[in-house]
C-alpha cells in the first residue's frame, strides 16, 4: 500500500520531466529554425499568428476543402493580409501542428522553385512518405540522381516519333463515337475518365481495357477510390495518419492484380527479342524493360503512367467539352477550321493537329481556366530562400530552412489580374472562356504553367495535347454542336455557400466560380458532379 503511494509521485515527476524535455526541445528547434530563416531572408506575412499550433487554420482549410472552396480560402488568406505596406500579397506562412508551411502564388517564387533554384527544392521525404504507397519510387516522387536517371530513361517514350503515332487514339475514339451518337445525353465526366483510362492502358501496356463498355470495371472503381483517398492524405498534412487506409490498400492490390499478368508476361519474354504488340508497336512497359527487369520498378512506373496519363486528359477533356457546349460559337469556329484544314472524313495526322491553330487556342484557354493540378508542393532540400514575399513590405526574400514545405497554386497564379493586359474587345475578363485571346496574346513568362516548368516539366505534355486535339477533331468531324443539359449537372448555378455570403461584395473567386460546375481539387481539378451533354450531328 505504501509502496504504491510512493510510486505515484515518481510517475508524476517522470511525466513532468518528459513534458519539460519536450517543451525545451521544441523551443530549441524553433530557435534554430528562426536563425536559419533570418540567415537567408525574413518571414512572409503570418496567417493568424494568434494560432501558434495552426489548429484553427487546419480546421478552416479542411472545412473549406470539404465544400470545394480551396481557391476561395487561399485567396481570402492572401487578401486578408493586404495592408498599407503590402498591397498585393502573394505569399504567406502558417504553422500546422508545429510545422511551418509557406504558401505562394507568386510567379517569381514558383519560377525559383521549379527552375532557377531547382537543386534547392524537391519532393522531399514527407511527400515521398505520403505518396510512396501509390507511386513507389517512380519519377513522380523521386529526387536527386534517382529522379534524373528516371527522367533520362523515360524521355524516349515521349519523343516525337512516339507521340505522332496516333493509332492508339483512333482505336479508342472509334469506341467512343457510337456511345455519344444518336442525340443521347451522356455524362462527359465519367465518359472521358473511361476513355482516357482505356488509352492509358493501351499506351502503357498494350491491353484493351474497354472500360467505355465495361461499366462495372473493378479496376476503374479502384482507381477512382485511390485518387480520392490520396487527395485526403495530401490535404490532411501532418494529421494524415488519421486517414483510414484499409480501402486504399485493398484498391492498390486490385490495381497491382490488374497489371501483374502483363508485367509477368513481359518479364518472361525479356530474354528474347524485344516483344511487339499485335500491331507492331512498342509499349511503355516494353520500353521500361530496356532499363530494368526489377518487377517493383516496373510496377511503380506503370502505375504512375496509368494514373497521370488518365487524370490529366480526362479532366481537361471534360472541361473543354463543357465549355464548348456553353459556347456554341467557339464550337462552330472549330468545326469550320477542321473542315478547311483536314476535311470531315479522314484521320488527322500529327502535322494536321499542329496546323489547326484554334485547337491550341481552345486547349490553352481551358488549361488556363482549369489548370490540371491547381495546387502542388515542394520541400526545401537545403537551407535556402524564396526571392519574394518576406520582410515588412513583402518584397524581400523569404528564409526557407531545409525541410520546410512550400505549397504553390497554379490556379491562383492563372487568376492573378496583374499578369494580364487590360480588358478590351479582343481580351475579355480573365475569368471568361475566350480562346481567340490566344491569337494575339502571349502570357508573361511563368504566368501560365499548366504542365509546370523547369527540369521537372511534365514529360507527357505533348502526348496529352495530341490526344486531346485528336479527340476534338474526330468528334467535331461527326458532330456539329453540343448542348449542356440544364438541371442535370451542367451548367448548374454554383452553390454559393461560403463563396458569396450575404452582404459580401463578390470577389474574383465568386465571379470566377459563378455558373460553373462545382470544382473538386482532388489531385486534379475535376468536376465534382456529372456534366450531362448531348451531341448533335
Amino acid at each position: 500500500m505504501y509502496e504504491s503511494n510512493d510510486k505515484q509521485p515518481t510517475l508524476l515527476w517522470v511525466f513532468v520531466g518528459l513534458a519539460a524535455a519536450f517543451l525545451v526541445r521544441s523551443v530549441w528547434l524553433q530557435a534554430q529554425e528562426e536563425l536559419k530563416i533570418r540567415r537567408h531572408g525574413r518571414h512572409s506575412p503570418k496567417m493568424w499568428p494568434w494560432d501558434p499550433f495552426g489548429l484553427f487554420f487546419t480546421y478552416s482549410i479542411t472545412a473549406h476543402a470539404r465544400r470545394d472552396e480551396n481557391i476561395k480560402f487561399m485567396w481570402n488568406c492572401l487578401r486578408g493580409l493586404t495592408s498599407d505596406k503590402i498591397r498585393n500579397p502573394q505569399t504567406f506562412e502558417v504553422r500546422m501542428v508545429g510545422q511551418r508551411y509557406v504558401m505562394t502564388a507568386d510567379q517569381e517564387n514558383i519560377k525559383a522553385m521549379l527552375a532557377l533554384q531547382f537543386d534547392d527544392f524537391g519532393k522531399g521525404p514527407r511527400f515521398q512518405r505520403d505518396w510512396g504507397k501509390l507511386m513507389g519510387q517512380s519519377i513522380f516522387v523521386s529526387d536527386g540522381q534517382r529522379w534524373h536517371d528516371s527522367r533520362q530513361r523515360l524521355r524516349p517514350m515521349f519523343a516525337r516519333q512516339r507521340i505522332s503515332d496516333l493509332q492508339c487514339f483512333e482505336r479508342h475514339v472509334q469506341a467512343l463515337l457510337p456511345i455519344i451518337d444518336g442525340e443521347k445525353t451522356v455524362d462527359i465526366k465519367n465518359l472521358f475518365s473511361r476513355f482516357a483510362m482505356d488509352a492509358a492502358a493501351d499506351f502503357s501496356m498494350g491491353i484493351d481495357l474497354d472500360s467505355l463498355h465495361n461499366k462495372n470495371s473493378e479496376y476503374f472503381d479502384a482507381q477512382e477510390r485511390v485518387r480520392h483517398i490520396q487527395s485526403l492524405i495530401e490535404r490532411a498534412g501532418p494529421l494524415n495518419w488519421l486517414i483510414p487506409r484499409w480501402q486504399f490498400n485493398a484498391d492498390l492490390r486490385t490495381i497491382d492484380k490488374f497489371m501483374e499478368p502483363t508485367l509477368m508476361k513481359a518479364l518472361a519474354d525479356a530474354d528474347s527479342e524485344k516483344p511487339l504488340t499485335s500491331d507492331g508497336k512498342y509499349t511503355f512497359v516494353q520500353e521500361c524493360l530496356e532499363v530494368s527487369r526489377d518487377p517493383q520498378f516496373l510496377r511503380d512506373e506503370i502505375r504512375t503512367i496509368l494514373i497521370a496519363g488518365r487524370d490529366t486528359t480526362a479532366t481537361t477533356l471534360a472541361w473543354v467539352f463543357y465549355e464548348l457546349a456553353c459556347h456554341p460559337e467557339v464550337a462552330a469556329d472549330l468545326r469550320r477550321e477542321i473542315a478547311a484544314n483536314i476535311g470531315m472524313d479522314r484521320e488527322p495526322t500529327y502535322e494536321d493537329l499542329k496546323n489547326v491553330k484554334i485547337l491550341s487556342y481552345i486547349l490553352n484557354e481551358t488549361l488556363r481556366i482549369y489548370p490540371v493540378a491547381p495546387f502542388n508542393v515542394r520541400a526545401a532540400l537545403k537551407d535556402t530562400s524564396l526571392p519574394r514575399g518576406g520582410g515588412p513590405d513583402g518584397n524581400g526574400p523569404v528564409g526557407i530552412p531545409a525541410g520546410t514545405t512550400v505549397v504553390y497554386s497554379t490556379h491562383l497564379l492563372h487568376l492573378n489580374p496583374d499578369l494580364y493586359p487590360s480588358c478590351g474587345p479582343d481580351f475579355p475578363p480573365l475569368q471568361e472562356f475566350y480562346p481567340r485571346r490566344w491569337q494575339n496574346w502571349t502570357p508573361k513568362p511563368w504566368s501560365y504553367i499548366p504542365f509546370h516548368g523547369g527540369p521537372r516539366i511534365c514529360l507527357g505534355q505533348q502526348f496529352a495535347l495530341m490526344e486531346m486535339s485528336y479527340v476534338l477533331v474526330r468528334v467535331f468531324q461527326r458532330f456539329s454542336r453540343l448542348e449542356a443539359k440544364e438541371g442535370l449537372g451542367s451548367p448548374p448555378a454554383y452553390d454559393p455557400r461560403g463563396w458569396a455570403r450575404a452582404g459580401e461584395t463578390p470577389g474574383l473567386p465568386e465571379i470566377y466560380a459563378n455558373l460553373k460546375p462545382q470544382m473538386a481539387s482532388e489531385i486534379t481539378l475535376a468536376p465534382r458532379h456529372p456534366i450531362h451533354v448531348t451531341f448533335f450531328r
